[in-house]
């Protein structure tokens, strides 16, 4: 057994002899299959949402649902599960979180119903959470110094890989088995990297880690449950519906009786004082606006290149593989740029670069053309790279050594909690958007009913009465949606940049030399519809 002090390392004669262990390559093997899982499980379902929506069909709202309730379980146990793994073996709780993740991927593979697809992705959360943190914390115990940076860099890039991965597996799946299989695909992965762990990795923990706080893990998970129900159900109930302002009231208390306790306590898990820190939050406001953008538009994308360009799953996947191009690309040179020219002016710079893409992705017109989405996506793609690389080593950079491990549980938790908002606020914006400007006139009020619920429903009604003008209404109002979508985007990203510019320090944060460490900060666990 090997006990792992407070700092997360080992003593140093029990880590030279793991180094020289031939086995901790294998080991290192299986936390590469482990996040690659989680890594395509990000964005594979997106593509899978039109196909689920017409043979489940699920409205907008649930499909919010079917990819938010992966995100808010993730991020509400993050911080409590990377504990449980300092406390009690950090081997047994990854080897835990890769069985429930398994577990989920066979009850969503088996599901039925919208309903039993969303409990799943749940469950998936749950070991999502487990797994992430965890797969990084047991490094130290596997390489010495020397190695480390390297072993990182390839955990690193295996999580990047998921990102182009999802969308291209997960169309050549749906091209040829049912929606099922794009949780099925899971468990093979799941069980090699169960199996790896238990036979390759050794046990590490950290005794003297805080305690988990239940009560601050239930205020969180209820507090975001709350707050994106809420956003979620506003635009069929209004945003004065009794429902609505009772579940925003809750959030709202149960996010701020977190705060309270978080601050009141002597080691709190999720430290609300590393916000003091000006290059800490600004950065991580940063980096959190760009999950958020991020996690909206591989909502909302999908929908638009197969329901309104009538590409199949697999043509969706790989349509949306210049964003990802685009996002690897600028991963592999901001380290470059930000040491050069400073961590502000890179953020800023990726900043403007977002806008001006979401600007020019929201004059996309139902005649536009894929040419001109993979022109508008491959740009926010740089954008995106450009502006969350150093926006999170220069938020982890900001603070003193000792607080790194607290303060990179803050900040993941946070872009989790973006993601989630996203997929929220901006899949509510579209689905209002659609519903109004949707043209069901002389339909029955069950039919237009139906339609109204996303533009895969509305399809389905357009083939069903041979109404071609409900079609061409259907694909007209789901681009005005997403245009809108892409506004808000660009206008968020945009006074990001001035803010960025204008109050972010001057001076150049660390940032990670190697290109595999930057593609880790895109995928702890998002993403984007996850």
């Amino acid at each position: 057994m090997v006990t792992i002090n407070q700092d997360g390392l080992a003593p140093a004669g029990r880590e030279d002899g793991t180094r020289r262990d031939p086995r901790r390559w294998w080991a290192l093997g299986a936390l590469v299959a482990s996040m690659l899982v989680l890594g395509f499980d990000t964005t594979i379902l997106n593509v899978a949402l039109p196909t689920m929506a017409e043979q489940l069909g699920a409205t907008t709202g649930q499909q919010q649902w079917m990819a938010d309730a992966y995100i808010v379980v993730f991020a509400a146990l993050m911080l409590p599960a990377g504990l449980l793994g300092d406390r009690f073996g950090r081997r047994l709780m990854l080897i835990t979180g890769l069985v429930i993740f398994l577990a989920g991927s066979l009850v969503g593979a088996a599901a039925g119903d919208v309903h039993a697809v969303v409990a799943a992705r749940a469950v998936m959360g749950v070991g999502a959470a487990l797994v992430t943190p965890l797969a990084l914390s047991v490094l130290p115990s596997l390489f010495g110094a020397d190695e480390r940076t390297r072993a990182v860099s390839i955990i690193s890039t295996a999580s990047a890989l998921g990102l182009p991965l999802g969308p291209v597996i997960g169309g050549w799946l749906l091209d040829h088995f049912w929606w099922g299989s794009v949780f099925l695909v899971n468990v093979p992965m799941a069980a090699i990297g169960i199996a790896a762990c238990v036979l390759l990795l050794p046990e590490t923990r950290d005794p003297a880690s805080p305690r988990v706080d239940v009560l601050s893990t239930a205020c969180t998970a209820a507090g975001l449950g709350a707050l994106v129900y809420a956003i979620i159900e506003a635009p069929d109930r209004g945003w004065s519906d009794p429902l609505v302002l009772s579940l925003l009231a809750a959030a709202t208390a149960l996010l701020g009786l977190l705060v309270l306790r978080e601050r009141r306590m002597t080691r709190p898990m999720l430290d609300m004082t590393l916000l003091a820190h000006r290059g800490f939050l600004l950065n991580t406001v940063a980096a959190t606006l760009v999950m958020f953008v991020l996690s909206g538009l591989l909502f909302v994308l999908p929908q638009y290149l197969q329901a309104v360009l009538g590409n199949d799953a697999l043509g969706t996947g790989v349509r949306l593989l210049p964003m990802i191009g685009g996002l690897m690309v600028a991963t592999r040179g901001a380290p470059l740029t930000a040491r050069r020219f400073g961590a502000r002016a890179t953020v800023s710079a990726g900043l403007v670069v977002l806008a001006f893409a979401a600007f020019l992705g929201s004059r996309t017109t139902a005649a536009s053309g894929y040419g001109f989405t993979a022109l508008w996506l491959a740009i926010a793609g740089v954008g995106f790279g450009f502006a969350l690389v150093p926006a999170m080593s220069g938020a982890l950079g900001a603070l003193p050594g000792d607080r790194a491990g607290s303060g990179s549980g803050l900040l993941m938790t946070l872009r989790q909690v973006g993601g989630a908002i996203g997929i929220a606020l901006l899949g509510s914006l579209l689905s209002g958007a659609f519903r109004d400007r949707l043209d069901v006139s002389g339909l029955p009020a069950r039919l237009a009913d139906a339609a109204g619920d996303s533009v895969v429903a509305a399809h389905l009604v357009a083939r069903q009465t041979g109404s071609g003008r409900l079609a061409a209404s259907a694909d007209g109002a789901y681009v005005h949606g997403m245009g809108l979508v892409l506004l808000v985007c660009g206008a968020a990203a945009l006074v990001s940049a001035l803010l960025a510019a204008a109050f972010l320090p001057g001076t150049a944060s660390p940032v990670p030399a190697g290109p595999g460490d930057a593609p880790q900060m895109v995928t702890s666990g998002t993403d984007a519809g996850q």
